[in-house]
């Protein structure tokens, strides 16, 4: 929710948003367009199977933006999978880097595209994902 965000980043961080190279203007210049480019405001245009992952330690996205784009998808009666992980290590890079409980996030989201995406082959096991990435 960029409104949200704007109102918990400081005037640095807004002032990259109202950039002209970016929005060029603020969020009280311009609501609308701020609504427009937030999921929460846009729950009710969700057609494909949705996954949400946060991390409560994650410096970009707070998690009180995902949990507003939560409680919007219920609203609209959605059919998404959510999981709010606490105080994950890597903040919001946490489900990229090379540990056992990033391994296992991801493993988590191989399984929910599998289920949507029917892939050839599915990764069933954190050694299976181990096996796809690296060579012998």
């Amino acid at each position: 929710d960029l409104i949200a965000r704007m109102g918990y980043y400081d005037d640095e961080y807004r002032a990259l948003y109202s950039a002209d190279y970016h929005l060029g203007q603020t969020a009280q210049e311009n609501v609308e367009e701020y609504r427009r480019r937030s999921p929460a405001w846009n729950a009710h245009k969700l057609k494909t199977p949705l996954l949400i992952h946060t991390n409560t330690n994650d410096d970009d996205v707070n998690v009180l933006e995902v949990e507003h784009l939560i409680k919007s998808l219920k609203a609209e009666g959605k059919k998404f999978e959510y999981e709010i992980f606490q105080d994950v290590e890597g903040g919001h890079s946490f489900d990229r880097i090379d540990t056992r409980t990033a391994k296992e996030i991801r493993l988590k989201i191989y399984r929910f595209l599998g289920k949507h995406l029917n892939p050839p082959r599915k990764l069933n096991s954190v050694s299976d994902i181990h096996k796809a990435a690296y060579r012998p």
